[in-house]
């Protein structure tokens, strides 16, 4: 293998990782440079659900999100889940219910945008036949068969293990880019990449997530991601191997990654009005974490100037996106010039 140079990657959540990864197998003697704290990645939902998330206008992001979903899926040596257990995947399929009159009209005109770009769905209107734990009155849905969804610690467990038999080193948060040492550098720190790089359109969005474990005596935990919206709030329910993840609340409220009673009570409240059963299960964990959105939801991934460039503002599609933007990371880090 080629030696290309040496690569500092500027954070260690499942971007900075599998930008790591990628560079490593690729060539690069590679240093991650990463906090002690969590971050986004810990609290995420880890669905990869380009469809389920799509929005007319989103067109772009659509795209991204399906090609990255390719990646997400393909096998064998060189393929994203090379080196990553299988066990990370914890759910098949989504299914998007109404919970009123005006959510069946929003199902339906997704389900419209999908079809006219050649992505089509399928629209139910027997979605508690699909999902038998749905609460009584729900029929509308949409069901998306080719979406997943991971177990966002597990993955971020694998990719570091990954990387560090890989050969990658490890180091302490950067708080000046000129301190940096390396050939080539990319910032993955999400929200603090500005910090680092003035003028980047990066901002945080608090999301609160709960976890649910499942109780002896309880009903089992759903076997499939299940998103809804109930009085206007946007909640989903992702299936983890001992229970349910639920998210998740979005704020812009600073930096502040304090779990709040109002928020904690809407999950609980919403998730129980989708599927009544949670309302069994342990409250195992409230946590809150801070996503870096962008203007217009797209993420920034590309070249800053000839030594560094930049991979953050994926908003809540982090781990969605983690395979597409490794590989064109990589891509553009094979024309550095070392």
């Amino acid at each position: 293998m080629q030696h290309r140079g040496t690569l500092a990657v500027i954070g260690g959540g499942v971007i900075g990782l599998s930008v790591a990864r990628r560079a490593t197998l690729d060539g690069w003697t590679v240093r991650v440079h990463r906090t002690p704290e969590t971050g986004a990645s810990w609290v995420a939902g880890g669905m990869l659900a380009p469809h389920s998330e799509g929005w007319p206008g989103e067109e772009e992001l659509l795209r991204l999100g399906l090609e990255s979903l390719a990646l997400w899926t393909a096998d064998g040596p060189g393929s994203y889940r090379d080196g990553l257990p299988a066990h990370i995947v914890t759910a098949r399929e989504s299914l998007v219910v109404a919970v009123d009159r005006a959510d069946a009209a929003d199902l339906a005109t997704v389900g419209q945008w999908l079809s006219a770009q050649g992505h089509p769905v399928e629209v139910t209107t027997s979605a508690r036949d699909i999902e038998p734990l749905l609460a009584q009155g729900i029929r509308h849905g949409l069901l998306a068969r080719t979406e997943l969804a991971v177990d966002n610690r597990a993955v971020l467990a694998a990719l570091g293990e990954h990387c560090e038999r890989l050969g990658v080193q490890w180091a302490g948060p950067v708080r000046d880019l000129a301190e940096v040492d390396a050939d080539a550098r990319v910032l993955a720190n999400g929200i603090d990449a500005p910090t680092l790089w003035p003028g980047l359109a990066v901002r945080p969005v608090k999301g609160e997530v709960l976890r649910l474990r499942w109780r002896r005596g309880c009903l089992p935990v759903p076997q499939r991601v299940i998103r809804a919206r109930v009085r206007g709030r946007q909640v989903y329910l992702v299936p983890r191997a001992d229970g349910v993840v639920v998210g998740a609340t979005q704020y812009e409220h600073g930096r502040d990654t304090a779990p709040t009673v109002a928020g904690v009570r809407e999950l609980l409240d919403d998730a129980c009005a989708v599927v009544p059963a949670l309302g069994e299960y342990e409250l195992a964990e409230s946590a809150a974490g801070l996503r870096p959105m962008t203007p217009d939801n797209l993420p920034l991934v590309g070249r800053l100037d000839e030594r560094t460039l930049v991979a953050t503002g994926h908003g809540r599609s982090g781990f969605l996106l983690a395979p597409w933007t490794a590989a064109t990371i990589g891509a553009q880090l094979s024309a550095v010039s070392v």
